[in-house]
């Protein structure tokens, strides 16, 4: 598979690791090229990377590419991705994969008249500690999932939110809801299944930004199964954290940007002492990161299959992602399925807009 990463600043770097390490997993991929709109950070990179060329434009290498890896910033996603896939070429993209579901109902729609397929980075799904979770729950050992919460307790001092296109709804699609703990409630999403209902709220408390710093939502899901969520930006102390607690155990997830098997806690409900040898550590497991899911993933492209995670599954987040922002504006409960053509949420995470002014209207930065 000769690959392409479009896109080389920091986020890149992980992907061509992930390229390279994909070999020790039986899988024949080769970095051939990497396109930047900047040539002397695509020279730089293609030499630090060992690909093969390097240059600016996208549009002349497609049919030199078996796999497009889009690791722009968000707003250039869905150009390239529907260029890719109407090329034939598989795509993998970073998260979010793009601003709005509008968008990505267009991915959807190139993808359905393509001979490729398209995923997202959603690589915390694929450690140990999350697949074992979700076969227990599959196997009923663990009962129902009746209670979680979901915290993405994040520190961004106001030098982060400098680069341009941070912290803005045309080039950012949103605050930490879209960009930050997307990657925590994807993996509760992952868990308990699909979500029916959701009441939320954001503020802007801190940053000198358009978009929210904090947000925090309850949902309901179809199952029964009641969460909340806090995606944050002003914690000093830094945790992402994950608790689901069923009839038979808890169990917990601690970490920060990835986790191993030992970032996991298991206890058992009163009583159910039965059900503590169920959770077993696999020492030979990878870490959650982008090799562990772009094996699978690759194996899928390989064999002409769906990967892993399909645009199905990417929409059933960005969509609630879309709903937290229209609970939160409007102030109303918002239901699944809700939020199609024609709302406002669904051409742009902004919707009907926060209560509180852009940026370009408040003067200097809060002290």
């Amino acid at each position: 598979m000769r690959v392409t990463i479009l896109g080389t600043g920091a986020i890149a770097g992980a992907h061509a690791e992930a390229i390279t390490g994909l070999a020790d997993h039986g899988v024949d991929a080769v970095l051939a090229h990497a396109v930047d709109i900047d040539a002397a950070r695509a020279e730089e990179f293609a030499r630090k990377h060992g690909a093969a060329a390097h240059g600016t434009d996208l549009a002349g290498v497609l049919a030199d590419t078996d796999v497009l890896h889009v690791c722009t910033p968000p707003g250039a996603h869905v150009v390239a991705t529907v260029a890719a896939l109407e090329a034939g070429v598989h795509v993998v993209v970073e998260k979010p994969a793009t601003l709005s579901l509008a968008e990505l109902d267009r991915i959807a729609e190139a993808e359905a008249g393509s001979a490729a397929t398209f995923t997202q980075v959603v690589q915390h799904r694929f450690g140990h500690g999350l697949r074992q979770l979700r076969r227990l729950l599959d196997d009923g050992a663990l009962g129902r999932p009746l209670v979680a919460t979901c915290d993405t307790l994040w520190f961004r001092a106001p030098e982060y939110f400098e680069v341009p296109w941070r912290g803005r709804w045309d080039t950012e699609g949103g605050g930490p809801t879209m960009g930050h703990g997307i990657h925590q409630f994807d993996l509760l999403l992952a868990v308990l299944g699909p979500w029916s209902e959701v009441t939320a709220m954001a503020g802007r408390l801190a940053r000198h930004v358009d978009t929210e710093d904090v947000s925090m939502a309850i949902v309901r899901f179809a199952s029964g199964a009641m969460a909340t969520i806090t995606n944050s930006l002003l914690s000093p102390r830094e945790t992402s954290s994950l608790r689901f607690d069923t009839e038979a155990a808890t169990v917990e997830l601690s970490h920060l940007y990835g986790y191993s098997d030992a970032d996991w806690t298991f206890t058992p409900a009163q009583g159910r002492d039965d059900v503590g040898p169920l959770w077993q550590p696999d020492p030979a497991a990878l870490p959650s990161g982008h090799l562990a899911q772009l094996v699978p993933t690759y194996r899928a492209f390989v064999a002409g299959e769906a990967p892993p995670v399909t645009v199905h599954d990417v929409r059933g987040t960005l969509e609630l992602v879309a709903a937290i922002y229209r609970s939160a504006f409007t102030g109303a409960v918002v239901r699944a399925g809700e939020i199609g053509p024609g709302d406002p949420f669904h051409g742009s995470m902004r919707g009907t807009g926060p209560a509180w002014a852009p940026v370009k209207d408040l003067g200097a930065a809060p002290r």
